[in-house]
């Protein structure tokens, strides 16, 4: 496994600096680069440790802190407090500032020397599956996995045409991966997402795990699904190695 270095950084937006957990691999490169989401609980212990894992893979991976707007610093656990006041903090995003993050964050990455930056990739949970939704019609995303992104066919950040709406201007391959039983996103809207890429021929594969619920792939969550995530980590790796490394 490769050794890693990480560290938190700025990302410049105009007047805002948005706070940024970055790792990299030891070396000098260039890597190909993965852009991190959040679930509602900002850039916590669960984050840092999936942007190390891709890290570690070999790419120079990044987590903005998608809340910086308006609480920066925002890290909690996974209690139903947490949960309530990192839902009240992603209904003040919208999907405009959420691209506007993404853009500079993308920039970041293509000025820095130890990435090759001409295709990125990026990885989100719950409501960042669905930021990375959104961040797939930025032309310069090659990869997306979208973990559980709720909310894609029904709505977007802010209010506008559900993200969905959105899905023709998808350039890159779209991974999306659902749970059968999470309670958050009903069959018929993951039916929905899967039918949209599907008319719309974007490269894409919609993997969807028997028994799992929201927040599978996360092993601090009591709906942790081991089987799962570990199925899902080979499918993402996949995914950069065939999209990124290219």
């Amino acid at each position: 496994m490769t050794e890693i270095q990480a560290t938190w950084i700025k990302v410049p937006n105009g007047d805002l600096q948005i706070d940024a957990y970055w790792a990299e691999p030891i070396g000098d490169g260039p890597f190909p680069a993965v852009i991190v989401i959040q679930e509602i609980f900002g850039v916590n212990a669960h984050i840092r440790d999936v942007t190390d894992r891709i890290a570690r893979e070999g790419y120079v991976a990044i987590a903005p802190a998608i809340y910086q707007r308006t609480a920066p610093g925002f890290e909690v656990g996974y209690t139903d407090e947490a949960m309530a006041e990192g839902r009240k903090y992603k209904e003040m995003t919208t999907a405009a500032e959420l691209l506007s993050d993404l853009q500079a964050t993308i920039a970041v990455l293509q000025a820095h020397p130890k990435v090759k930056g001409d295709r990125l990739g990026t990885i989100g949970f719950c409501f960042g599956g669905h930021v990375v939704y959104l961040a797939a019609t930025i032309p310069a995303i090659a990869a997306t996995a979208s973990f559980y992104g709720a909310g894609i066919a029904t709505l977007t950040p802010g209010g506008g045409p559900p993200t969905i709406t959105r899905t023709p201007d998808i350039q890159g391959t779209l991974y999306a991966f659902f749970g059968t039983e999470d309670p958050l996103i009903p069959k018929e809207q993951a039916d929905a997402v899967a039918t949209a890429l599907q008319q719309h021929q974007i490269d894409h594969q919609v993997f969807r795990y028997a028994g799992a619920t929201h927040g599978f792939f996360c092993d601090r969550r009591d709906s942790y699904d081991p089987k799962a995530a570990a199925d899902a980590w080979e499918k993402v790796k996949m995914l950069y190695q065939t999209r990124l490394n290219a």
